[in-house]
């Protein structure tokens, strides 16, 4: 007869694990890499009320991660206590879902005391410093020390009591930028703390810093995210502040025009704690879906609050995971507040597809430099004209320097309406067509250019959706319903969206147990694989807790029908026709990108077409 386990030989005894074994299976745990320890070491600092937190790392935190903090720092008689697990002061063990606190598992300290050379000092307010030291789970007495008011706690040697560990390692360069990644990251969840991250090498050189930022919190906020991620983020995002059923969304998601090749500016935040939480990642992509391609990805800084009853942050050691008591709430309000705020922000543009024509542009190099006089007034301009015309040209010099001398006096005008000056409008008022598709606008500031085909088709699209949500989705009955079976979970979770289904043009009911028959599909989508939309349907809802695969297929049907009704390249446009369309564009949300997240238009400023010509 084969053994019960091939990895066991005989009888298998169960048997009490000591204290450092325990530890050390622990660590594994919550210390995956060098960065995972200076996470837990910034959270604690931060739970200590400390408004200066210095990072000093040591080929990538292999060799040394020591963190300082001015906190309330920890008694001496507490030092022991500290590094027994499960000891901690955040919370007394009677409710688990009513944290405030980053840390509250009491499993860092003495986790991270079993793999390497662990040493903590620290001092509170009216007492002496005192220091206690560990070695691979071997912890030290508590001695008097030196020590400023706070706590410093020193790591050397991560994973040297376990050697295994360390051929999972990245190179230092890999971990140092890992490291670094979470002090931003705790940074943005803190702006009023400041952090310092330094790299201890022959010559020490500041990774990072960034001051503890005044004022109120939203003023921070920005000015803590435009340190971290960069000015061209804050420049083109949108200021986000939206409640629901006493959960609050705050933060910035920026235009779908500056977009990201990777998902690597996304910022998710819980109650002040830097989370990667799959259901937010999916509400992020349901959001943007209909403004970006499956290649680009948008950049946000989002921040939720809510009681801490009604979520669950005990769900994974490091505590990178939560679980909310409504997902779909949750999910709701993130996919509600990023579409309305997408839809305020109107046809405006990021900055940065600007920025972009103008480094495209390469003028030739004009040596000397000639530098011009300010550019003239209008009421300047109009006296040149005047003076060049053609009436004026029997008159001497003599005769007009009364009237065109070098001083210029605007003359008075009366106040003209923006039908008589549509150049005051933001997009302008069109002056040309550049190749049969590019609109070139004259504004007050500069010059805008419009891809005519890519801006009607974003105004087509806007309209087919307005339509289908005035008028519904119309459904096409099939002749023969389509028989799904499933198993009751599934079932069951398919029947409690049909009314949200068939608000959709899909139609579904009950057929016995475990099956559901598909009576109706959205006509737009034309002749469909029904058990394959409803099982895509089900993964999606697995994955998410919600679907929205038949809308995202009905857009995608009314994303063709807009490119290929709309403006072609290659037709003439009269200027009325390039006036109409800038006026609506004006007039029409998300206009500022096509259905692909490319831009329609770009702006220049006079001062930098000047610049291009070499005038000053």
């Amino acid at each position: 007869m084969k053994d019960l386990s091939p990895n066991m030989s005989h009888t298998p005894t169960i048997r009490q694990l000591d204290e450092a074994a325990i530890n050390r299976i622990a660590a594994g745990e919550v210390v995956e890499r060098p960065a995972s320890a200076v996470k837990e070491l910034i959270e604690n600092a931060l739970d200590a009320g400390a408004t200066r937190i210095d990072v000093d790392v040591a080929q990538g935190g292999k060799l040394l991660i020591r963190v300082t903090d001015n906190g309330f720092g920890i008694a001496a008689g507490d030092l022991p206590l500290a590094l027994s697990r499960h000891a901690t002061s955040k919370i007394d063990g009677s409710d688990l879902l009513n944290i405030h606190t980053f840390g509250f598992r009491g499993e860092a300290l003495p986790s991270l005391g079993a793999v390497g050379r662990l040493k903590i000092q620290s001092r509170v307010s009216g007492a002496d410093p005192h220091e206690i030291h560990v070695e691979g789970g071997e912890m030290g007495p508590v001695r008097p020390t030196a020590h400023g008011p706070g706590t410093t706690v020193e790591l050397r040697d991560l994973f040297f009591a376990t050697p295994a560990r360390l051929k999972f390692l990245r190179s230092d360069r890999a971990e140092m930028q890992a490291v670094s990644d979470v002090v931003k990251r705790c940074a943005m969840a803190a702006p009023s703390c400041g952090f310092r991250l330094t790299e201890c090498t022959e010559a020490p050189r500041v990774l990072f810093e960034s001051p503890a930022e005044p004022g109120l919190v939203a003023d921070a906020l920005s000015a803590r995210l435009r340190r971290i991620i960069g000015n061209d983020f804050i420049d083109n995002a949108i200021a986000i502040d939206a409640e629901r059923e006493g959960l609050t969304l705050t933060g910035f998601a920026a235009l779908p025009t500056y977009s990201r090749g990777a998902a690597v500016a996304q910022y998710f935040f819980v109650n002040g704690r830097p989370v990667r939480d799959k259901l937010l990642i999916g509400a992020l992509r349901g959001a943007y879906s209909d403004f970006l391609s499956r290649d680009r990805h948008p950049a946000v800084a989002l921040y939720l609050e809510c009681a801490p009853e009604r979520v669950d942050v005990n769900v994974h050691p490091a505590k990178s995971e939560v679980r909310f008591r409504d997902p779909g709430l949750a999910r709701g309000l993130v996919v509600s507040a990023l579409k309305h705020a997408l839809a305020e922000a109107g046809h405006r543009a990021s900055s940065t597809v600007s920025d972009a024509a103008l480094g495209a542009l390469r003028p030739e190099p004009i040596s000397p430099r000639v530098y011009q006089m300010d550019r003239p007034s209008r009421g300047g301009i109009q006296r040149s004209f005047h003076a060049q015309a053609l009436v004026r040209q029997e008159a001497g010099f003599a005769e007009m320097s009364r009237d065109y001398s070098a001083q210029i006096v605007e003359p008075v005008v009366e106040d003209e309406s923006i039908e008589d000056r549509p150049e005051r409008l933001p997009l302008g008022a069109a002056r040309a067509q550049l190749h049969e598709n590019y609109i070139l606008a004259q504004t007050e500031r500069g010059l805008v250019i419009v891809d005519a085909h890519a801006a009607h088709e974003r105004l087509v699209y806007e309209q087919l959706k307005h339509q289908m949500a005035e008028n519904g989705v119309a459904a096409q009955a099939l002749l023969i319903p389509e028989i799904v079976e499933l198993s009751a979970q599934d079932t069951e979770r398919l029947l409690a969206l049909a009314d949200q289904f068939r608000n959709f043009g899909l139609t579904i009911e009950a057929f016995g147990q475990g099956a559901i028959a598909v009576r109706e599909t959205p006509a737009l989508l034309g002749e469909i694989n029904a058990r394959a939309l409803i099982l895509d349907i089900l993964d999606e809802l697995a994955d998410q807790g919600s679907s929205s695969l038949v809308q995202e297929k009905l857009d995608a049907i009314l994303s063709r029908v807009a490119c290929h009704g709309s403006v072609r390249t290659g037709r003439r446009l009269r200027g009325e026709e390039m006036n109409a369309l800038l006026r609506e564009m004006e007039a029409t949300p998300h206009s500022g990108q096509c259905n692909h997240g490319r831009p329609t238009y770009v702006e220049l400023a006079m001062a930098d077409i000047e610049k291009l010509f070499g005038r000053a």
